[in-house]
C-alpha cells in the first residue's frame, strides 16, 4: 500500500509538493517536544516548596507527580490518532494552547488538590501535543533532513529531561516577583504564547490520506491497562500498599492480554486498531522499543534519586541541587551535535558504546557518594555525570530514529504516539519502582547507602539497554 500526504492542489491544478518543514518550524516542533518533558522533571526538586505552602502531604505530592505523568502516558496513541484524523497541525496548536492554560491554573492553584488536578489536565494537553512533533517530521522531512531532524529530536529530548530539574531549582530559588515553586509553572505562559505564534506560521498542516476513526474498545482498554498498572505503583507506597493497588495490579495482566486480542481482532477485520500490530513486525520499531523502556525507567529513577538525596541527605538548596547536574546537561548537549556523524560512521554500533560510558559514569557517581557523603556537589558529580552525559546522548537520539525509521508516514501519528507512550509509561515507571526502592530503603541504610542501591540498580538496567542495543540494526534511515 503506497502511503502518501495530504497535499493541495497548485494553481496548475496538479498535486503540490509535499509540505516541508522550514527552520523555523523545526524549532516550533521541538519546543513543543521540550515543554512536556521538561515539566514531568522540573516540579522535582520544587516538590519541597510545594509540600511546605501547601501543607501537602507525601501521598498528594507524589500525585503530583503521577497525575501529570499517567494522563500524559494514558492518552499519547490518543492524541497521535486524532492528528492522523484531524490534521496535526490543529492539534499541536490546540494541545498547546491548552498546556499554556493549564500550566496557568498550575501556578495559580490555591490548594495541593488543585494542583494534582490541573497537573492531570496539564498531562492531558501534553498528551494532544507531542505526538504531532514527531509526525510531523516523519510527513514533512526526508532523507538526511529528516535524520538531522530525528537527531535534534533526541537531543532535545533528552536535554529537556535533565533541564527541567536544572531550570525548578534555578527558579524555586530565584523566588520571581515572590512567585516561589509557582514559577515553575508560570515560566511555561509567555513561552507557549511564543510557540504559538512561531506555529501559526511556520509548522505546515499534514494529515493521514484516509482518515481512521478512533477505536473506541482499544482506547478504553490501553487507558484501562496503563491506569492499572501506573497507578498502583506510583501510589502504592506513600498509601501504604492497601487492597486496591494489589487488585490493580492483579487485573494489569488479564486488561492487556484482552487489549491485544481486540486490536489483532480489528486487524483482522480490516479496521485499524488504536495500536496496529502490524507495526510490531517492524524490527526497527519493536526492537527500539523495548530498549526505551530500561533507558527512561533508570533515567527517570535517577534524575529522582539524585534530587531527594542531594536536598534531603547532602542539604543542598535547590539551585545546588539542581546545578549538581549541569555538567551532564552539557555534555549531553554536546555529544547529542556530535551524534548524527558518528551515526553515519558507525551505525548503531554507538548505542552499546553509549551504554559502556553511561555505566561507567554510575561507577563513579556511586563512588563519589561513597568517598564523599554528604559532601556532595558539582565538583564531586563532575567526572561521573559527563561520562553519563555522554552515554545518553549516544543512546536516545539513535534509539529513536531507529524506531520510526520504518514507519510509513501515514502512520507517523500512531508510531509516534505509540513510541512516546512507552517513553513516557518508562518515566513514570522508572520514578515509581526505583524511586519507591530508595524512599523505602532510606529509613534502615540511612541515605548514602539507599543512594549507592538506587545507583547500583540503574547500573543493572544500563547494563540491560547494553544488551538489548546489540540486536538493533546495524544502520538507520
Amino acid at each position: 500500500m503506497t502511503h502518501t500526504i495530504t497535499a493541495h492542489s497548485g494553481r496548475s491544478g496538479g498535486p503540490a509538493a509535499p509540505p516541508v518543514l522550514g527552520g523555523l518550524g523545526l524549532f516550533t516542533v521541538l519546543l513543543g517536544a521540550a515543554l512536556p518533558l521538561v515539566d514531568f522533571f522540573i516540579v522535582n526538586v520544587a516538590l519541597p516548596a510545594i509540600g511546605t505552602a501547601l501543607s501537602a502531604s507525601e501521598a498528594v505530592l507524589e500525585l503530583v507527580v503521577a497525575g501529570y505523568g499517567v494522563s500524559y502516558a494514558v492518552l499519547l496513541v490518543l492524541g497521535g490518532r486524532l492528528g492522523d484524523l484531524f490534521g496535526r497541525r490543529r492539534l499541536f496548536l490546540g494541545g498547546m494552547a491548552a498546556f499554556g492554560l493549564t500550566s496557568l491554573a498550575c501556578g495559580l492553584a490555591p490548594d495541593a488538590w488543585t494542583l494534582v488536578a490541573a497537573r492531570v489536565a496539564q498531562g492531558a494537553s501534553s498528551a494532544a501535543m507531542l505526538p504531532q512533533v514527531l509526525a510531523t517530521i516523519q510527513a514533512t522531512t526526508s532523507g538526511p533532513r529528516r535524520a538531522r531532524a530525528m537527531g535534534l529530536y533526541g537531543a532535545t529530548a533528552g536535554l529537556a529531561m535533565v533541564a527541567g530539574q536544572v531550570l525548578g531549582g534555578v527558579l524555586v530559588a530565584a523566588d520571581l516577583a515572590g512567585t516561589g515553586w509557582r514559577s515553575v509553572f508560570l515560566v511555561n505562559v509567555p513561552v507557549v504564547l511564543v510557540g504559538l505564534v512561531a506555529a501559526a506560521r511556520a509548522v505546515p498542516e499534514t494529515r493521514s490520506p484516509r482518515p481512521e476513526p478512533v477505536d473506541g474498545p482499544g482506547t478504553v482498554l490501553l487507558a484501562a491497562a496503563l491506569l492499572t498498572l501506573l497507578v498502583p505503583l506510583t501510589e502504592g507506597r506513600a498509601a501504604g500498599w492497601p487492597l486496591w493497588t494489589w487488585l490493580s495490579l492483579a487485573a494489569f495482566c488479564p486488561i492487556a492480554v484482552a487489549f491485544y486480542a481486540v486490536e489483532r481482532a480489528a486487524d483482522r477485520k480490516g479496521r485499524t486498531p488504536l495500536v496496529p500490530p502490524s507495526l510490531f513486525a517492524l524490527p526497527s520499531f519493536r526492537r527500539g522499543l523495548l530498549l526505551i523502556v530500561p533507558f527512561s525507567a533508570g533515567f527517570s529513577g535517577f534524575m529522582f534519586v539524585i534530587a531527594v538525596a542531594l536536598q534531603r541527605g547532602a542539604g543542598l538548596g535547590p539551585v545546588a541541587a539542581g546545578l549538581a547536574l549541569a555538567p551532564l546537561a552539557v555534555v549531553f548537549f554536546a555529544f547529542s551535535l556530535a551524534g548524527p556523524r558518528l551515526v553515519a560512521r558507525y551505525g548503531t554500533r554507538v548505542v552499546p558504546a553509549g551504554a559502556v560510558l553511561q555505566g561507567a559514569g554510575l561507577v563513579l557517581m556511586a563512588l563519589a557518594a561513597w568517598r564523599s557523603w554528604p559532601d556532595l556537589g558539582v565538583l564531586a558529580l563532575l567526572p561521573g555525570g559527563a561520562l553519563a552525559g555522554a552515554g545518553q546522548a549516544l543512546q536516545l537520539p539513535v534509539v529513536f530514529r531507529v524506531v520510526l525509521s520504518e514507519v510509513p508516514p501515514a502512520r507517523a501519528g500512531v508510531g509516534g504516539g505509540v513510541m512516546t507512550t512507552v517513553q513516557q509509561a518508562s518515566l513514570a515507571l522508572g520514578v515509581a519502582t526505583l524511586g519507591s526502592l530508595f524512599l523505602s530503603l532510606t529509613p534502615g541504610l540511612g541515605m548514602r547507602d539507599a543512594l549507592l542501591t538506587a545507583l547500583v540498580t540503574q547500573l543493572a538496567a544500563v547494563t540491560l539497554t547494553f544488551l538489548l542495543s546489540l540486536r538493533l540494526p546495524r544502520t538507520v534511515s
